[in-house]
């Protein structure tokens, strides 16, 4: 039976059926298969109680937030102000794109959002000050994966409905390890230049007044970074409730700036729809399968089978981080993330983690899934923004990002508190 639904599984996406479709698909498949009653009976009472969550409200808010301050035109201010203060380290712009990656993944949430984002405003800088290509490309896509670790994170939200676990607290492990990411890649950045003198391109000049004059930029993300996540912890609101404040206060920032019109409103709100239709189709469809899983026996048999293999905590640790990696070159990382972790998360806080640091090292794994080739999906977005060259100069410039993971969850591994003090602190 297992093998049955690993076999159709990836050959639904190797015919390149899109994710949503595929798992679908897959639990009609299997219902007959092994099931003596007709399930699929059960798929509109399903769709409605997995649409009818509160908490999943906050994924279309956030997806709106960050669609309001990519239109406005805040990205490209806070790119050029990162630009005046990170330009003159080993490695120039690249600096910039993890700065302005990291800012503004405190009020996207979403990692192909931040990568499309930054990309949009980096990619016409690598001709114009002579950048290595891949290494440049590289770190738009391994930036842009900051979105879903750094709060607030849909991810997350997706985690913490799935284990029944603290969003707040989730948030909160989520900002030592983010930042810290951060920290690793630009340390590969500036590592890279200076063996190789010649990848740093032309420096970007700029006095000290204009550096402090572009401060200013700054200030709307990080507002809105305050309104969401600060609200959540004077429990002033919940993490849906901190969305709609978050997208509220973007709204009115772009009128304060006189860009709130009617034209940016319907982008805003048309682009925040397409995308939240193709993540709830995911969730709907994923769900189904659990259901069919669960109901014909598989997901028991697959936790039976991995429970019985005897292993220490730390064997099973390593094996969930190779089936992660693997898993991560075939498939979507929220369908994954909505797939295994109903069976992954069980077994591992049986065997004595905490689902708050499970939850963070999962979501440094889909960090990597987003920028490992064939299916990485920021690897696609920053190809799709530089409208020529081959895919084969993104992938090679993420290596060296996808080794700052592994070494993150090493970290975090033998560190759980880097994941567990804030917490701890505050909970």
């Amino acid at each position: 039976m297992i093998a049955t639904a690993l076999v159709l599984l990836f050959v639904l996406i190797g015919l390149s059926i899109p994710v949503g479709a595929a798992l679908g698909v897959l639990g009609l498949i299997l219902d007959p298969l092994y099931s003596m009653l007709p399930l699929t009976r059960a798929m509109g009472e399903l769709a409605w109680s997995t649409n009818n969550e509160f908490l999943l409200v906050a994924i279309p808010l956030f997806i709106l937030l960050g669609e309001v301050l990519l239109r406005a035109g805040f990205a490209e201010r806070m790119y050029a102000a990162m630009s005046l203060w990170l330009s003159w380290m080993p490695g120039g712009l690249m600096h910039a794109n993890i700065g302005a990656s990291t800012l503004f993944s405190a009020t996207s949430g979403s990692s192909v959002a931040t990568a499309a984002t930054v990309g949009t405003v980096a990619i016409p800088q690598i001709r114009r000050y002579g950048y290595n290509e891949p290494l440049f490309l590289g770190s738009i896509a391994a930036g842009g994966t900051l979105g879903i670790l750094i709060p607030p994170s849909i991810n997350l939200v997706i985690y913490g409905v799935l284990t029944n676990s603290s969003v707040p607290k989730l948030y909160l492990a989520g900002i030592i390890p983010g930042l810290l990411m951060a920290g690793l890649f630009m340390a590969v950045i500036a590592g890279g230049c200076l063996a190789r003198p010649g990848w740093s391109g032309h420096q970007v000049r700029a006095s000290w007044g204009e550096r402090f004059r572009g401060l200013a930029h700054l200030a709307p993300p990080l507002g809105i970074f305050l309104l969401v996540v600060g609200s959540i912890y004077a429990g002033l609101a919940t993490p849906t409730e901190a969305a709609a404040l978050g997208v509220l206060g973007a709204l009115i920032l772009a009128a304060c700036f006189g860009r709130l019109t009617w034209a940016m409103l319907r982008g805003a709100v048309e682009g925040a729809m397409k995308s939240t239709a193709m993540i709830m189709l995911i969730v709907i469809a994923a769900g189904f399968l659990n259901f069919i899983m669960s109901a014909t026996g598989l997901t028991d048999a697959i936790t039976g089978s991995m429970s019985g293999l005897g292993l220490s905590p730390a064997w099973m640790l390593l094996i969930v981080i190779v089936f992660y990696l693997v898993l991560g070159c075939f498939m979507e990382t929220l369908s994954m993330m909505i797939t295994t972790i109903p069976i992954i998360a069980p077994i591992m806080i049986g065997l004595g983690y905490d689902p708050i640091w499970l939850g963070i090292v999962i979501i440094v794994l889909v960090e990597a899934a987003l920028i490992t080739p064939p299916v990485g999906l920021n690897l696609f977005v920053v190809q799709s923004l530089r409208k020529a060259g081959s895919m084969d100069a993104v992938i090679v410039g993420t290596l060296p990002f996808v080794l700052a993971m592994f070494f993150m969850l090493a970290l975090l591994a033998f560190f759980p508190a880097l994941a567990l003090w804030l917490p701890g602190l505050f909970g």
